[in-house]
């Protein structure tokens, strides 16, 4: 059909579905099994959302627009991950899925200790002190031993951490 006979006030826009949290290309979607339990329970509450959205006929084809574009995307993360299981033993070195307590011995946050878990991209959240395994500090990390002493920049500063220990995950 020729727009010439569609009416301008028919024209919806297509909806804004925000982008999941970003995977570099070729990067594997390695997840672990609270990461792809999470997904789960994300997928199913969007379901449950997009079959209860309430208002009249347009508003609610424009909400289940946006849920369906949500869980096409959250979709393909599920069918991507690759779920990394932990091992029951103690960890010797940084990997995916365990949790690492480094010092910064120089630079601007010298002295200060942090505690991360090494995790998927979706799991990821600074507050909850879960680092994507995509990001530098992660990459500088994995392979590291207690211990170890390893250079970091953070723009301009360059600071040595220092691995002060390496647990598994308690939250599998």
């Amino acid at each position: 059909m020729s727009r010439g006979f569609v009416k301008e006030d028919d024209q919806e826009e297509a909806p804004f579905v925000p982008p999941r949290a970003a995977l570099p290309d070729g990067v594997t979607n390695y997840v672990t099994p609270r990461g792809l339990r999470l997904l789960l329970e994300e997928r199913a509450r969007l379901e449950q959302e997009r079959a209860s959205v309430p208002g009249g006929e347009d508003e609610r084809r424009r909400e289940q627009a946006v849920i369906d574009g949500r869980l096409a995307l959250l979709q393909e993360r599920i069918l991507t991950a690759r779920l990394v299981e932990q091992p029951d033993e103690a960890p010797t070195e940084i990997r995916f899925g365990t949790t690492v307590t480094f010092t910064y011995l120089d630079g601007p946050q010298r002295g200060t200790t942090r505690t991360f878990t090494l995790v998927g991209v979706d799991e990821a959240s600074v507050a909850e002190q879960r680092i994507a395994f995509t990001s530098p500090l992660a990459r500088t990390l994995l392979g590291r031993h207690a211990g170890d002493t390893v250079p970091f920049a953070t723009g301009a500063a360059q600071q040595r951490i220092e691995v002060r220990s390496i647990t598994a995950d308690g939250e599998r």
